[in-house]
Parts: C-alpha cells; structure tokens; sequence
C-alpha cells in the first residue's frame, strides 16, 4: 500500500487489514470508535477531515490498535469504554461487554416502571449496565445490584460513579449456601450465564479469548441453573407484586416458563428480540 497520509488512507488499511477478521460495516464502526477513542473525532468529523494530513505519532497509535484487534480483542477493551442505554460504561476483561438485547429488556422495564420508584435488585451485575440505567432513568427508585466477581464490581462502582448515580452494591454467589439478601424488593433483573459449554464451538474469537467466562457459560448437563437459583431467590426476597426480569437462552424459553411456575409465578410473559428471538422474559409475584 501506498504511505499513509490521510485519516482515510488509514480507514482503507483498516478495512484491508481486517478483512478477514470482521464484515465491512462492523470494520466501519470499529474504524469510528477508534477514531473518537485516539483523535475525538465525530463520524462527521472523519468525513470532513478524512482528507488532512496526519501525523506518524497518530498513524503507529492506529497501528497498535490493529495488532490488537488482530488478535481478536474486542475494540470496546481497547478503547476502555462503551455506550449503554445512552450512558457511557467503563469496560475491560473483567466484564462481559453490554449487548443490544440487554438495552431491550432495560427498556421493557423503563415502559413499565414508568413514574414509580421501585426498590430493585440486579443480579450479577457486571458492567452494572442495568443497574446504572435503571437508576439514571428512574428518579427516586433504590437500585441495590450484586455479583459474584468482586474485579467486576470494581467495574460497576467505576460507572456508578461515572453516570452520577447511586446503586448500592455488594458480592453475592448464588450457588455457595448463601441465602439471605439484605433487604426485600419490588423489582428483581437479572442477565446470568446461559451459553452452554457446547456452544463455544460457534463464538468468536473476540468473545471466547477475550470476555470472561464465568460471566457467559453454564455446565451442559444443568444449562438453567442460574434460573432456578434466580426464582428461588425471588420466590424469597421480592415482596407480593413484584416482577422478575431476565434475559434467557433464546433455545429454553419454555422450560424457563416452568421453572418460574414452579417457584410461584404467574403471569409470565415471554417477549422477542429485535431479531425475533425469544430472549427476555417477565414474571410476577
């Protein structure tokens, strides 16, 4: 190739060199975030500026980030931060990367929640991207979030901080004989494990080298452990007319239905993704 000159003789290396890694659009998007991350340039910024010189400082800083992403890190990691729900979220290994479907199921929340001030509970809270955005767009509600993962709770304290919001927070593992809460709620959300082992074998790289697994995989043989510990601990400690809030596995909406009646739930509705997946699903108590 041609001595990189200009912001947009480094988009074309980007879209050369990563060609084999990642779709044209996403290697697009990916191009934009290093942009804003290494330059604080807008998408209209690289458009209208595609075309002035750059420095060899900024081109190696770019390069860097390309061997990076060759090694498959996702650019979020890179970067150090993401956008959630409109909010920004610090980021890194220590937490999964917040998904689109998890957007849906903080708004299905926001449309029902609207105007009250519930108490929540968000149950292994990672990034601590619902609890954040519960609290942001919530007046008033007493948002309380856990994990497991002391590291990714360092995380979520960061974007508490960082959203001006207040969600009390605390570690909690729901497989260790612990059983109390230190209050009762009105709302509980939860985003647990629910890939099963089998299914690394479809993932990519950036997921199965990079996020961490003990946020993402469950044993094969017991792929709904998490739901069945998630609706005992609701039967328990969300108060008469509460809701649950869970993201699921797109493959066991049914037998996630049954497990929620089996610990008391009623009205139990099922709702799809923008993809027409089965991935979210709300019960009462």
């Amino acid at each position: 190739m041609e001595p990189i000159q200009t912001l947009r003789d480094v988009m074309l290396l980007f879209r050369h060199q990563l060609r084999d890694y990642y779709p044209d659009g996403e290697i697009r998007n990916i191009f934009y975030l290093c942009a804003e991350h290494l330059l604080n340039y807008s998408k209209i910024d690289i458009h209208e500026k595609g075309q002035d010189p750059i420095s060899g400082e900024i081109v190696e800083k770019f390069n860097q980030v390309l061997v990076r992403l060759k090694n498959w890190e996702p650019i979020q990691y890179i970067t150090g931060s993401t956008e959630f729900y409109g909010l920004v979220f610090q980021v890194d290994k220590r937490v999964l990367i917040p998904r689109p479907e998890t957007e849906e199921l903080v708004a299905w929340i926001l449309s029902t929640e609207k105007g009250r001030a519930p108490a929540i509970l968000d149950i292994g809270t990672g990034s601590g991207c619902i609890a954040v955005s519960l609290a942001a767009n919530l007046p008033g509600a007493s948002v309380s979030a856990c994990d497991i993962s002391e590291d990714a709770l360092e995380v979520a304290l960061s974007n508490v901080r960082i959203n001006e919001v207040e969600v009390d927070l605390f570690v909690y593992d729901l497989f260790n004989g612990q059983t109390l809460l230190p209050s009762r709620y009105q709302l509980m959300v939860s985003n647990p494990p629910y890939v099963r082992e089998m299914e690394k074998m479809y993932m990519r790289k950036n997921v199965l080298d990079h996020e961490p697994g003990i946020a993402l995989y469950v044993p094969d043989d017991d792929p709904l452990c998490c739901y069945r510990g998630i609706a005992l601990l609701g039967r328990k400690f969300l108060k008469d007319g509460g809701y649950l809030y869970l993201e699921i596995n797109e493959n066991y909406p049914q037998e996630i239905t049954k497990i929620l009646e089996n610990a008391g739930f009623y009205g139990i509705e099922i709702r799809s993704d923008l993809n027409g997946k089965p991935r979210m699903v709300k019960a009462s108590k």
